[in-house]
Formats: C-alpha cells, sequence, structure tokens
C-alpha cells in the first residue's frame, strides 16, 4: 500500500528529511575521521556515560594512556602530546554523539507521532525497522572499531569500513525512500518500466562504486596514483595484481582499487547520460534528470581533483566534497528509481 502526503503527514516528512540531513552530517563525520586517524581513539564504549568527554585533567590523561596501549599510538602516533590526541578524540566523539543525537531524533518524534495518533499501522512496521538498522549500524561501528584495538592492527580494516559506510548509505537510502513515499504526489510520478529497470543498473553501480569508495579512503588508496587521466602514466597500470590472487588484487591492493574506482566512475556517468537521453520526453522526471547528470558529472571532476591533490596527504577538503556528491548521487537515483515505480491506486 502506497502512503499517500497528506496534511497530517507534513509534520513526519519534515522529521523524516531531518534525519535524511542527519546522516548526511554523520557519513562526513565519519569520513574525517577516518582520514584524520581518530576513529581507534575511544577505547570505550559507553553508549550512556560516553555522552560526556573527559571531564578533568585526570581523566583526559587515563584516555590518552588506553590509547597509548594499542598499536597505532605505539607505532604511528608515539609522537603524540596531550594536544595531539585530544584533537583527534574530538572527532570520534562527536562522530559517536552525533549518532545518539540521531537516535533521539528519530525516537522522541516517533513517540510523539504515536501518542498524538499521527502515524498510522502502515508506518510503524518501516519504523520499527528503521530503529533496528540504527542500532545494528552502531553495533557494526563498534565491532569495527574493536578490532582494531590491540598491538597487531594500525588501523581498522579498510573491509569493516566499507561496510561501516554501506550500512549507513542503506539506513540513508531506506529513510529516503519513506520519506519520498510520503511526500511526493502520484501525479508527479511515471510508470516507465524501462527507465526503472536502468535507474536500478545505476544503483547497482553506484553501491559497488560506493563500496570501493570505502576501500579508497581505508587504504588511502588516491596516493597510489595522482595523476589524471592515465594512472601513473598507464591505462591499466602494473602491478595491479601483485597480491598473489584475484580476490585479494581487488579488495586489497591500492592500485588496483583505484584502477576499478574509476572505471565504475565512468561507466556510471555513460549509464546516467544514457537515462538522461531516454527520459528527455517525460516531464515528471525534468528535475530528476538535471540533477543526476549535473551531480554525477560533478562527482567525477571532484574526484580528479582529489587525486590530483593528493601528494603527501589526502587533502580533506577535496575527498569530503567527493563523498558528499557520492551520497547526493545516490539520492538523485534513489529518488529517480521511485519516480518511475509502478504507481498503485
Amino acid at each position: 500500500m502506497d502512503m499517500q502526503q497528506t496534511k497530517g503527514n507534513r509534520a513526519i516528512v519534515i522529521w523524516l528529511y531531518t534525519g535524511v540531513a542527519m546522516i548526511i552530517v554523520q557519513v562526513l563525520l565519519g569520513g574525517i575521521t577516518r582520514l584524520t586517524g581518530s576513529g581507534l581513539s575511544i577505547t570505550e564504549w559507553k553508549p550512556i556515560l560516553g555522552a560526556l568527554p573527559p571531564m578533568t585533567e585526570s581523566a583526559w590523561q587515563d584516555a590518552f594512556a588506553k590509547y597509548q596501549e594499542i598499536g597505532q599510538s605505539k607505532y604511528i602516533n608515539s609522537h603524540f602530546t596531550l594536544t595531539d590526541f585530544k584533537w583527534i578524540y574530538f572527532w570520534e566523539w562527536l562522530h559517536r554523539n552525533w549518532a545518539r543525537l540521531i537516535g533521539i531524533v528519530f525516537f522522541v518524534p516517533f513517540i510523539y507521532f504515536i501518542i498524538k495518533k499521527k502515524i498510522d499501522r502502515s508506518m510503524i512496521g518501516p519504523m520499527i525497522t528503521l530503529f533496528i538498522l540504527g542500532g545494528l549500524q552502531g553495533l557494526i561501528g563498534w565491532i569495527m572499531v574493536k578490532s582494531g584495538l590491540n598491538e597487531e592492527n594500525l588501523y581498522v580494516s579498510h573491509i569493516r569500513l566499507a561496510i561501516h559506510f554501506i550500512a549507513a548509505l542503506g539506513l540513508l537510502w531506506y529513510v529516503l525512500w519513506f520519506a519520498l513515499k510520503l511526500s511526493v504526489p502520484p501525479e508527479h510520478r511515471a510508470e516507465a518500466p524501462g527507465l526503472r529497470k536502468l535507474s536500478g543498473w545505476m544503483l547497482a553501480i553506484l553501491v559497488v562504486q560506493l563500496v570501493y569508495g570505502g576501500f579508497m579512503a581505508g587504504l588511502h588508496a588516491a596516493l597510489a596514483a595522482t595523476t589524471w587521466p592515465s594512472i601513473n602514466g598507464f591505462w591499466a597500470p602494473p602491478g595491479m595484481f601483485a597480491e598473489g590472487g584475484f580476490l585479494a588484487d581487488i579488495t586489497h591492493n591500492p592500485i588496483t582499487i583505484q584502477f576499478i574506482h574509476r572505471g565504475l566512475a565512468y561507466i556510471l556517468t555513460i549509464l546516467v547520460a544514457i537515462w538522461y537521453i531516454k527520459s528527455l520526453k517525460i516531464p515528471q522526471l525534468q528535475g530528476a534528470r538535471a540533477a543526476a547528470l549535473f551531480t554525477v558529472l560533478l562527482q567525477v571532476f571532484l574526484g580528479v581533483l582529489t587525486v590530483l591533490n593528493s601528494t603527501v596527504k589526502i587533502p580533506l577538503g577535496f575527498a569530503l566534497a567527493h563523498q558528499f556528491t557520492g551520497m547526493a548521487l545516490l539520492m538523485v537515483l534513489v529518488w529517480a528509481n521511485y519516480l518511475t515505480a509502478p504507481v498503485r491506486h
């Protein structure tokens, strides 16, 4: 059953789109946390008490001492002072607290809407699913961090990072789709099975592309090749199959990961251009059409700038802009897919 927009749903729609915006901020904070190497700075998981940072100098020293016991501190950040530690602690603390705030923003209005009978039975199931997904995302995040709290792992595995990243985007997708069901009138949609199938393929490729974006961030793979359009002077760079196995190369070899990440971007750009042309005669897709083409071109452009400016370190500004545009492209394609879904009367 399609949920139609009503005046009573207005507050719920605002609530859901607020959630979408907050999830976007959370993913960007996750990107900052990774690129600044902050993810392992908080060595304990205290869902309630952890909301407050250390409040005294001795508490800060205690937190710093616990960080100094892990491999990242011993072998990479052994030069850190307490001031350095406070800097990375801040980003991880903000990342976790923003997640707590998201939970409050979703839970409190949900209870209010139930009491005021603004949520009908058809919405309760999806909302419970949303809470489960949110809780699962927090659990995945802690499992990821815990795996790096030892002397052997200097960073969290890029595979776990990608899982955490994609789970967050799955949550974003779910909330956005739910919001679209409540905010897009049936007359603004067009049944176009061919275009919907194509947008489905674009979404599938984009998901794989975003997984490789997680690999790129986790391995700092942009540093493996800082040229464009060639990859270190080659279209197919040497060393792509140096890990001893195909699966190992496509998941752990930085140059191979960058090659795949670039290739998927080109394929996706071509598919979006085809979708754009095929949708020209459908007025309901005018906004999504323009947004899709603009966003995918901007995404490629920002990716190129990130690579070209990755000399010693990956430039945080370009990398975050690239990540944000990747999320924007995901939302635009979800929107496009929804607009061509069958309209149930």
